[in-house]
């Protein structure tokens, strides 16, 4: 039977003034003790034993023993102690709780707060929702035996917030990975561990490991520590950081250094010499908004050698095998774009425009006076140094170049439907420094698709003579038109083709271009900001023709139309087909002096959310040129299987070697628990099977286990590798990256 206990020293003096089974505290929250023991009351202190049950205001408190003090509102609790709080549940063996403030001081206590867990000898509350723990462990995995845990020294835990740890290691079972003096974790950021052993064959057996943790608040860091057997140790620190107001900023940093014991190493087809031993990548890039309308960025990284990328990061090396080192400070405005920009050659071995600096002003199209003509413009000067490699026997060169650019545009729409946009524009430029023709032997190509006025770089042993300064001028005109015709058929309807009406949409679309450039002749124009070349054709409008260097006299006339077919689905118009059909007429095209461009078809087909097909083609329809075809399909036919197909086929560029590349992939679920992924990629042209991916993937729970193999071929060469990865999932979200190429592993 519970003894209601009546613990309030005053209440009991006064006798008639009892309130069964409850108190007062200072801020008027009842209090109500019961108890199936004996219960006493003796010198202020009201005792309970035996299936204590508490309640005091959004608390619930149970243990074996109870005392209270009226005079410090102090409950000492011992034997089982269970405290209900809000949503959070502590268990330890004593404590005292404060009624007044509300806090918690245990000994031997552990706690559950969705989605984590956490235990520790001596636990003090620090602050509301706040407490301060004292040899303590930390995991998510809700178990006697977790997979993981953290144990620091002290913890301080700030409920739905943050944790902080001093003198934590973590562990995986009961074995220590890694140590650190201070952690932060934030309640609502990543901590992931990831272990993974790999073969690679310019590696050898490798253990590849990344521990990913927030250092603070806003700053989050990542710690690499790789071995491979035929290279060595590797290390590295990557962080992410956001500052500022709003943390609208931003910076990433990467680092990672290795003493390569095989630097020569190679599994590609090209030959490679001088590679050093110690090998690094050093990588910043930032944002930084100094204001609503000012910012500045920096993309900076300093290499060791050009293969370092490809041997380590070779998911990073295929988007961008050459990173750029720039600094950028903009200043934006409704009417206009101010930047100032500096480019270096922080790498030697790497081909570099150098803008030491370079300021440009960017007009954009507004209306003049508020009227129908519209002005755009662009102004800048630079001053420009193109590098070379250093040994690569080209002579390097530069100049000042004073450049600005104005237009004038008259947008209108006539007869209610045709859009027509006629331009006329002027453009000066000042070089500092030219080409000496007189003294420089030329053989224009007899490729029509290349060039004719362009010279190659100067070599240090057949050197170009420079010339003095010159001013080039640069008249264009032109128009472009379009319009569009449609019809509707609202009796369209397929759940099965995903057609809910159906509209067909025709733009016929056109664009005249004649550019006369005056001045010196373009061949001794230094190519700075250069052609390069492209299988697709080149903007003829300025100024979305960027290659200033390389103007020369056009007159193109490029036509073609625009087919839409759109349907409705889920509240709103999408694009079931899109045809795009297009070609050049050159009269006078010096990148292209056939009579007529290739002609473009893309095609974009969507029928259902599942599924989708593109082809993005040009054949030499009305001349000579080359083909080009590239395919792309993504099918998801159940929600457990996707298959992604592709193909390449390119034929006669004379830039580009022939192609006819097929790639097949697919991921497929098989359960909760289980899924394969598998990649094929197959030149045809030289019947090389180029690239084989595959792998197995295993959700452990608290942790994601795949297994994977690549084999790549490169031109004879053959390439093997195999990672197996254990990931623990990222706290409390999880994230892991589906990667099972070993080469990324350690890099992305």
């Amino acid at each position: 039977m519970r003894k209601p206990v009546l613990l309030l020293a005053t209440l009991l003096l006064a006798g008639a003034g009892l309130i069964k089974g409850e108190i007062k505290t200072p801020e008027n929250a009842p209090i109500e003790i019961t108890s199936t023991g004996e219960t006493t009351y003796e010198n202020g202190l009201a005792t309970a034993r035996d299936n204590v049950a508490i309640h005091v205001g959004d608390t619930d408190i149970y243990a074996d023993y109870a005392q209270y003090n009226s005079n410090t509102h102090d409950i000492e609790l011992r034997g089982h102690v269970r405290i209900y709080r809000d949503i959070s549940f502590y268990i330890a063996e004593s404590g005292v709780f404060n009624t007044e403030t509300n806090r918690i001081k245990a000994t031997k206590m552990r706690t559950e707060s969705q989605p984590y867990f956490l235990n520790g000898d001596n636990v003090t509350e620090i602050a509301e929702h706040g407490y301060l723990i004292k040899n303590g462990t930390f995991t998510t995995h809700d178990t006697p035996k977790p997979d993981f845990h953290l144990r620091a020294r002290t913890i301080r835990v700030y409920e739905k917030d943050r944790v902080i740890f001093q003198n934590v290691t973590a562990y995986v079972g009961k074995v220590p990975v890694f140590w650190f003096p201070y952690m932060y974790q934030s309640l609502d950021q990543a901590f992931s561990f990831t272990i993974a052993p790999a073969f690679l064959s310019s590696w050898g057996p490798s253990l590849l490991t990344q521990v990913t943790f927030p250092i603070t608040e806003d700053v989050q860091g990542r710690v690499r520590l790789d071995y491979r057997g035929r290279r060595g140790v590797a290390v590295g620190f990557d962080s992410n950081v956001e500052y500022g107001k709003d943390k609208e900023s931003w910076a990433k940093l990467k680092t990672y250094y290795l003493q390569d014991q095989n630097p020569e190493l190679n599994q590609t087809a090209v030959p490679r010499q001088g590679v050093p031993t110690a090998r690094y990548r050093l990588s910043l890039e930032d944002r930084t908004n100094f204001s609503e309308s000012i910012y500045g960025i920096a993309n900076l990284t300093k290499l060791s050698d050009q293969y370092v990328m490809e041997d380590f990061y070779q998911g990073e090396f295929r988007v961008n095998p050459v990173p750029d080192n720039v600094v950028a400070l903009t200043k934006t405005d409704p009417n206009y774009t101010l930047t100032g920009i500096a480019r270096f050659q922080a790498n030697e071995f790497f081909t570099t425009t150098e803008r030491l600096p370079e300021v440009v002003l960017d007009v954009k199209r507004h209306a003049l006076f508020g009227g129908p003509i519209f002005y755009e413009g662009e102004t800048g000067v630079a001053n420009l140094q193109l590098q070379f490699p250093q040994d690569s026997g080209f002579e390097n060169y530069g100049t000042t170049r004073f450049d600005t650019f104005h237009q004038l545009t008259y947008p209108n729409t006539y007869f209610g439907w045709l859009s027509i946009v006629p331009r006329v524009g002027f453009r000066g430029t000042y070089y500092g420094k030219t080409w000496d023709l007189g003294t420089t032997t030329f053989i224009p190509p007899s490729n029509p698709l290349v060039p004719d006025f362009i010279l190659p770089p100067p070599t240090l042993a057949n050197p170009v003579k420079f010339d003095g300064d010159t001013f080039r001028t640069v008249f264009d005109t032109g128009a472009e038109a379009s319009f569009k015709i449609s019809r509707t058929w609202e009796n369209v309807q397929s759940r099965a083709f995903g057609l809910d009406g159906l509209m067909h949409v025709i733009q016929p679309f056109t664009d005249f271009s004649y550019v006369k450039e005056n001045g010196p002749n373009p061949t001794s124009i230094l190519g700075l900001d250069r052609f390069e070349p492209s299988t697709q054709l080149r903007a003829i409008d300025f100024p979305q023709f960027t290659p200033i260097d390389s103007i020369a006299d056009w007159t193109v006339w490029r036509l073609g139309v625009r087919n839409k077919l759109e349907t409705r689905r889920d509240d709103r118009t999408m694009t079931w087909l899109e045809l795009d059909t297009y070609f050049d007429v050159n009269f006078d095209n010096p990148y292209d002096r056939t009579d007529y461009s290739n002609l473009f078809n893309n095609i974009r087909f969507t029928p259902l959310p599942w599924m989708s097909f593109s082809i993005q083609s040009q054949v030499p329809a009305f001349a000579k040129g080359f083909t080009e075809v590239d395919t792309a399909a993504s099918v998801q036919p159940m929600a457990n299987l996707q298959l992604n197909v592709g193909h390449r086929y390119l034929n006669n560029n004379p830039f580009f070697l022939n192609s006819s590349l097929f790639v097949v992939g697919g991921y497929y679920r098989l359960d909760d628990n289980w899924g394969i992924g598998v990649q094929e990629q197959y030149e045809a042209s030289t019947g090389i099977l180029e690239e084989q991916r595959y792998a197995i993937y295993r959700d452990l729970t608290n942790w994601v286990a795949s297994f994977g193999g690549v084999i790549r071929d490169n031109n004879g060469v053959k390439d093997y590798g195999v990672i197996f990865t254990i990931t623990l999932k990222a706290f409390p979200k999880f994230g892991f990256d589906f990667n099972v190429d070993p080469t990324s592993a350690g890099g992305e």
